[in-house]
């Protein structure tokens, strides 16, 4: 199982949220390209880099320090955020990103997840966000009338090889996994005729929830708030998954 560190960009800054709100952001570090160097020396298999600003208004806003983050590190980069058009998707592949997520397209406009499929096949994945078991859309600021379960069957439709679920209200808090929602889909993802891999974010911040999620299932594990904090050691962290 992979410890994904997050590195979430507003501003050009690396920042946390608190449940997805933007009223409630706590500055971490003024370079995310440092940040990504230092989780790559600590040993991270890999990094999950999401622009909150695209997130919010739908087009890429930090592309050109996530492009500095991806030539700084040899550790696989994974970019969310305001990634809806076939364009941006292919912007970033070329700039040498590992993979790139879809979310908002992967509710809103499909076409272009079928698209960047069809050109990029496993270096896609989709961020399944929930409210309340329902999807939410633009930068969490939206909630569709989707279920996540319903959402995930659509994509396995697709061929969606893999997805990350996050549970919005645990996003931030340290609080703990949602584990009964992360088992839900989890089961759902693999029971699929072709089964599709889960990656667990939010709310991750002790051992003990790193080896649950081991025992679910899940592909690996995106972690922020706590790393940042220094609630959660991230060589521990790397150990117990």
């Amino acid at each position: 199982m992979e410890i994904i560190p997050a590195i979430d960009i507003r501003d050009g800054r690396c920042v946390r949220l608190d449940q997805g709100d933007y009223a409630r952001e706590t500055v971490f570090a003024d370079d995310p390209v440092e940040v990504a160097k230092r989780w790559e020396a600590l040993g991270a298999p890999r990094i999950h880099v999401v622009d909150l600003d695209g997130a919010k208004d739908g087009v890429p806003r930090n592309e050109a320090i996530i492009w500095r983050v991806i030539e700084a590190v040899s550790t696989p980069v994974q970019v969310g955020g305001g990634n809806r058009t076939l364009d941006v998707v292919d912007s970033y592949i070329k700039a040498g990103a590992d993979r790139v997520a879809l979310g908002t397209a992967a509710v809103k406009d499909q076409s272009v997840l079928v698209n960047a499929l069809a050109l990029f096949g496993d270096r896609i994945l989709v961020g399944v966000d929930a409210r309340d078991g329902m999807v939410a859309t633009d930068g969490w600021l939206e909630t569709s009338s989707t279920s996540a379960v319903d959402l995930i069957a659509q994509l396995a439709l697709l061929n969606v090889p893999r997805i990350f679920y996050t549970d919005i209200s645990r996003d931030g808090m340290l609080g703990g996994p949602n584990f009964p929602a992360i088992q839900q889909v989890v089961e759902h993802a693999l029971g699929l005729d072709v089964p599709m891999r889960v990656i667990a974010s939010g709310g991750v911040s002790e051992i003990e929830h790193i080896q649950r999620l081991k025992l679910i299932g899940v592909e690996g594990v995106i972690i922020g708030k706590a790393l940042y904090t220094g609630a959660l050691d991230l060589s521990d962290a790397l150990s117990a998954a």
